[in-house]
């Protein structure tokens, strides 16, 4: 074969210019029904369902003819299938004008779909002129021809006005004809064609062709082109329609915007090819899936209208999505589609470099099939609910099952990669690190097929550096976590100065809401780290943030918004409240356990500061317009200088974004710590996981609940005192003392530790208990502020004392279980259960943040005071220290020994 570093840059070049160009022109022709349609379905009265399968019926012809063209490319050359395809297409669009019913229509619109069939023979023909290392840029930019559908709703709707539909089906017609004729003229057989033609070989036989497509990463190629082409295509026969008849919209102005979504979605497939040389395919595939995620979430929400049956009547609002953000939403999920079909297609040759015409042409066919499917069940979805959002919904859970194939994919693959010979590993630059020898491979790469943190040479060499990186990139991501978690905490207390008339046990039900959701989340997310990866989940759980905090932005700004959306925006802060668990997992991974007490302290400590952060932060932002016009005009308030209680939202978002971006690119996946929830769940039967829960919930619980609960009872129980200015000190001193006391812990042993908290928090208690007894008295509010000073710094300290404790009892327990393993491998399940019980544990603590305030208000409603709650809590942590005496410090406890350097615990081997 002649080698294609051979050929001049100039054969390249036409090669690819000429086979573009002809694609544009092939891509208008095979879209022009979605223009022609339209006013095909008025003069025939066809029904959604008729107009979506007339309009599908080319899109058929063009996918399924793909796998055939692409397997006589590879055959016969490009050069001459090429041309025959687009004069048999100019032949049947012609032949199109003399239609005058349906089903002839149909028939017509068969060979008029030949036109999409033409990608497949361009893909394989312009591929043998360029090397591998050039082949995504040059597909991409062949593939920008798909601007040809942007060229049809540009042009076609004033021919149609002009001259009617039949004289766009004639011109269309002439065009495709000329350029084949063209094409033959001004280029000359692929150089694979040329040596076959000069030794006499024959092509290989279609069976052999086809052979590759047995393999299942074919077929998941073809889901994921499936989503990007082929609802790329449904979307550009469909967006007219849907703009003339949702927004009420004229042809011409509707193919023109409906052009806003097609123009991206082609051109900067080239800048895709370009990114996929540069970065690799599978990156771009994420970033592609990720944001048409986003972008499909929002197109899919239906105009609604809500009537809440109030006390003094109906109470009505509604949501819907004006024209200028919906052209904005699909010219972005066009943009992201375009780089996603550039990607795709550049695994193929790198794959398949053999059968690029085979393994092309069935991508191209099933993605195709996608363009034709997908608008008759637009059209039938339509029929059916009635929703005309219902299109979006259905591509909403289209890429979400692409995405979450394509990532456990690639999980497997990179878990594979342990332990496997690097010459078996498919080639690919993702895949890079994992060829070169061990020694040489970059610690750059996203997921880290080596890792051995006890190995000091190793960490001295280069984990330490990977390990801190994530760490510090970990904390900005949990701060913010724990802010929107806890905003409602701040937002409550100021709620009624600015119109809303809420009980106190329904602002109460408010700030204790987000702690009930966020501890209920924790227990899914103690478990995701090791199935979807830290770095992904990381960046997804920090993105999720910007749900609640949007949402309080907007509601907060009508009085009127019904108490149910505030019920559901404090549920969503839970997202925060989750973050927790997966992060504290994740981290735990990365350390040797000599380092990882402080590591996970520093993690919590510093990421626990976010409700202190918040509580200063918010009750400033809001006195000011921070964000101008944009953020919305101020809430007036009796007596007083208006509030932009929005800011309480809005604040976190652009820190959001910045730190979602930063775990994406900064962080790591480690492959070994991969585990099924299965191999977790085994915690569940561990009773120290339980008990872990119990004492936790006495640390943390409290910490989170008196962070939730603090600001409105100091309001409540001292409301001549401007409290608000003092009380973000109190999750401040608990975050710190949990940072800076884990030496503590490993010092002198963490269950004696703990148990001394315990004491110094029923201390505490009874000191609040004393000071709301005499509260009338000067300075009550400085006893007892100063009494729940003691209680939160008493509480950080536990909670870095408690985690310091599992770590230590697994091992001891894992060597006592499972005797019969080796060390290596006791240790690594002794690491993963660990790993998943220090996740579990913050979940079932977490509920102190609902149960806290909620008990406040109970309390409160009762006998007229907090009091009684408080009772509870001195009783709790009474029998806290009690438990942590007898099983782990007492003599004979668990950890006694240990402690008091009698027993060494399982220690990690060195590497060999």
């Amino acid at each position: 074969m002649q080698d294609v570093a051979d050929l001049k840059p100039g054969q390249q070049h036409k090669a690819l210019g000429m086979s573009t160009a002809a694609f544009t022109i092939c891509f208008a022709v095979w879209t022009i029904f979605s223009i022609i349609g339209i006013q095909i379905k008025e003069d025939l009265g066809l029904s959604e369902a008729q107009f979506g399968l007339l309009v599908g019926t080319p899109i058929l012809t063009g996918s399924l003819s793909r796998i055939f063209l692409g397997i006589w490319t590879d055959q016969y050359g490009g050069r001459l299938v090429y041309t025959l395809t687009m004069l048999c297409a100019a032949a049947a669009t012609f032949l199109l004008s003399y239609a005058t019913s349906y089903p002839v229509m149909l028939l017509a619109a068969l060979g008029v779909g030949l036109a999409g069939g033409s990608f497949a023979v361009g893909i394989a023909y312009v591929s043998k002129f360029y090397p591998t290392e050039k082949q995504g840029t040059a597909l991409g930019i062949f593939g920008a021809g798909n601007v040809g559908a942007a060229v049809t709703k540009l042009l076609a709707p004033m021919v149609l006005v002009a001259y009617g539909w039949t004289s766009v089906a004639q011109v269309w017609a002439a065009v495709l004809a000329v350029t084949a004729i063209i094409f033959w003229l001004t280029t000359e057989d692929d150089p694979e064609r040329k040596v076959r033609k000069q030794s006499g070989e024959k092509p290989r036989s279609m069976l052999t062709q086809l052979e590759p497509l047995k393999n299942q990463q074919v077929w998941r190629f073809a889901l994921y082109y499936f989503f990007v082409f082929g609802a790329f295509v449904a979307l550009a026969l469909w967006l007219p329609h849907y703009l003339i008849d949702v927004y009420g919209l004229d042809i011409k102005t509707a193919g023109i915007l409906a052009a806003a979504y097609s123009i991206p979605a082609s051109l900067f497939r080239a800048y895709g090819g370009h990114l996929s040389d540069k970065f690799g395919a599978r990156k771009v595939m994420y970033a592609t899936f990720g944001v048409s995620l986003l972008c499909l979430f929002m197109l899919s929400y239906p105009e609604t209208d809500y009537i809440i049956h109030g006390i003094e009547g109906p109470i009505a609002f509604s949501t819907s999505m004006g024209l200028v953000p919906f052209v904005l939403a699909i010219f972005v999920l066009g943009f992201f589609m375009s780089l996603g079909k550039a990607a795709v297609y550049k695994h193929i040759p790198v794959y398949y470099p053999g059968h690029v015409g085979a393994v092309g042409g069935l991508v191209g066919m099933i993605g195709g099939l996608g363009g034709f499917i997908l608008p008759i069940a637009f059209g039938a979805m339509n029929d059916l609910t009635g929703i005309w959002t219902s299109c979006f919904m259905l591509l909403f859970a289209l890429v979400a099952v692409a995405m979450l194939w394509m990532h456990f994919a690639v999980r497997q693959m990179e878990q594979k990669a342990v332990g496997e010979k690097l010459s078996e590993l498919p080639e690919f630059p993702e895949m890079q690190d994992i060829h070169k020898p061990k020694e040489h491979r970059e610690t750059k790469a996203a997921t880290l097929t080596d890792w051995r943190p006890e190995d000091e040479e190793f960490w001295a060499d280069k984990g330490a550096k990977i390990a801190q990186r994530n760490l510090w990139i970990s904390i900005p991501c949990l701060l913010l976590a724990f802010s929107v978690w806890m905003v409602w905490s701040v937002v409550v207390a100021k709620l009624p100065a600015i119109g809303f008339e809420y009980s106190t046990d329904q602002l109460f039900w408010l700030a204790a809401l987000p702690g009930l959701s966020g501890a209920t989340l924790r227990i899914f997310y103690s478990f995701m780290v090791p199935i979807f990866g830290g770095r992904l989940w990381t960046t997804l759980s920090t993105l999720s943030l910007v749900i609640p905090a949007f949402g309080i932005g907007y509601a907060v700004q009508n009085p009127e918004t019904p108490y149910f959306i505030f019920l559901t925006l404090a549920l969503l802060c839970g997202f925060g409240g989750g973050n927790f668990a997966s992060s504290m997992a994740n981290i735990s991974f990365f350390f040797p356990k000599r380092q990882k007490g402080n590591a996970l302290a520093l993690n919590a400590g510093l990421g626990n500061a976010g409700v202190s952060v918040m509580q200063f932060v918010v009750p400033i932002v809001i006195t000011m317009g921070v964000f101008g016009a944009i953020g919305g005009d101020p809430q007036p308030v009796a007596g007083g200088d208006p509030l932009w209680i929005q800011n309480a939202g809005f604040i976190w978002i652009p820190f959001i974004l910045i730190s979602a971006a930063l775990a994406w690119f900064g962080m790591n996946d480690i492959a070994s710590a991969k585990a099924s929830f299965s191999e977790q769940a085994v915690i569940f039967q561990r009773k120290h996981n339980w008990i872990m829960c119990f004492l936790y919930t006495g640390t943390f619980g409290s910490f989170i609940g008196y962070s939730a609960g603090f600001p409105l009872l100091a309001n409540i129980a001292f409301p001549e005192i401007d409290s608000l200015k003092y009380v973000f000190l109190g999750p401040l001193v608990g975050a710190i003392s949990r940072a800076a006391t884990g030496w503590v812990s490993d010092k002198w042993g963490g269950a004696r530790v703990t148990f001394w908290v315990f004491l110094v928090m029923i201390v505490a208690v009874a000191g609040v208990l004393y000071f709301l007894g005499i509260k009338d008295q000067p300075g009550a509010f400085w006893g007892f502020f100063a009494m729940f000073m003691l209680l939160f710094f008493a509480t950080g300290v536990g909670n870095a004392s408690t985690f310091q404790m599992i770590p230590i009892i697994m091992r001891k327990e894992t060597a006592r279980l499972m005797p019969e393993l080796p060390e290596a491998e006791r240790l690594r399940g002794a690491e993963k259960e660990s790993a998943a019980i220090i996740g579990f544990t913050s979940a079932i603590a977490a509920y102190g943040a609902f149960f806290i305030p909620k008990s406040y208000g109970t309390s409160i409603s009762m006998t007229g005071a907090p009091n009684a709650a408080l009772w509870g809590f001195l009783i709790f942590y009474a029998a806290c220290a009690v438990v942590t005496w007898f099983v782990y410090s007492r003599r004979g406890g668990l950890l006694h020994d240990i402690e008091r350097g009698r027993e060494i615990p399982l220690q990690p081997q060195p590497a060999q």
